[in-house]
C-alpha cells in the first residue's frame, strides 16, 4: 500500500518534471483519474504530502490551485524516476505531448480577485509566459459577484482580450 501511494507522488512529481510550466490539479488529476491510478481523496492527499515537504510548491487563487516543481522535488524525481514503470512513463510523455499546448495555455491565464482598502473588490487577470507578463491587467469593481464573475471569464476570453488591447494600441 505504501508502495502503492509512494507511486502517485512520483508520477506528480514525474509529470511537473517534464513541463516547464505549472500544471492544475485538474490537469494532474486528469491523468491520474482518467488512468485509474487513484481515487480523487488519494491525489488530493498525495499533493499535499508533497507539498509539505518542500518537493512542490503550490499558488492558489481563488478558483485553482496550480503547483510547481521544487529544486528538492527535481531531485527527488532524478533520483526515483526509475521506479515508476516505463509504460506509466510513456503514458505520462503522451498525454503531455498530446495536450501540451492546452495545459500551457491553461496554466499561463491566471486571475484572482480581492477586496482592497477601499472596500472595492480587484481583480487581477493576467498572461504569463515562459516567467514573464504579457499582460497584467487590474480592474476595480464594487461587488464581489462582478470580480468573480470577471475572474472566471478572464480564462475564456484572455486572448480575445489581448488581441484586441495590441490590435487597438499598435
Amino acid at each position: 500500500m505504501a508502495e502503492t501511494f509512494t507511486l502517485y507522488k512520483l508520477i506528480i512529481l514525474y509529470m511537473l518534471n517534464k513541463v516547464d510550466f505549472p500544471l492544475t490539479t485538474s490537469q494532474i488529476s486528469e491523468f491520474i483519474l482518467d488512468e485509474g491510478y487513484t481515487t480523487y481523496f488519494k491525489l488530493q492527499e498525495a499533493l499535499s504530502e508533497l507539498s509539505g515537504s518542500g518537493l512542490i510548491q503550490k499558488e492558489s487563487t481563488h478558483n485553482r490551485t496550480l503547483y510547481h516543481l521544487t529544486e528538492n522535488g527535481a531531485e527527488t524525481i532524478h533520483y526515483f524516476s526509475k521506479n515508476i514503470s516505463s509504460a506509466i512513463r510513456r503514458d505520462i510523455d503522451e498525454f503531455l505531448k498530446a495536450k501540451q499546448f492546452d495545459l500551457k495555455e491553461e496554466a499561463a491565464v491566471k486571475s484572482d480577485y480581492y477586496i482592497n482598502q477601499n472596500h472595492e473588490y480587484e481583480v487581477r487577470c493576467r498572461i504569463e509566459e515562459n516567467g514573464s507578463s504579457l499582460i497584467d491587467l487590474k480592474l476595480t469593481v464594487p461587488t464581489e459577484q462582478e470580480a468573480e464573475a470577471i475572474a472566471n471569464r478572464w480564462n475564456a476570453k484572455s486572448q480575445e482580450i489581448y488581441t484586441l488591447l495590441l490590435t487597438n494600441l499598435l
